[in-house]
């Protein structure tokens, strides 16, 4: 069974879209079905990765059983 650290470590693919109409940017992680967003691509990118890791914490911590991602 994959440990937490495992799925932290993994890589995720993250598309980043530029906000038009409000203005910074959104970034998707499709596979966690978690969207995030910020005022810079660096910005996004940061709260993306933040948000991902407690996402996964939580998960893990209350499910105690493998992250499925599809």
């Amino acid at each position: 069974m994959k440990t937490l650290n495992d799925y932290l470590a993994m890589s995720y693919r993250m598309e980043i879209v530029e906000d038009k109409d409000e203005g910074g940017f959104v970034v998707f992680i499709r596979s966690a079905r978690l969207y995030y967003l910020g005022e810079s691509i660096e910005s996004a990118a940061v709260n993306a990765l933040d948000a991902k890791k407690a996402w996964l914490e939580a998960y893990y911590q209350n499910n105690n059983c493998e992250v499925i991602l599809t």
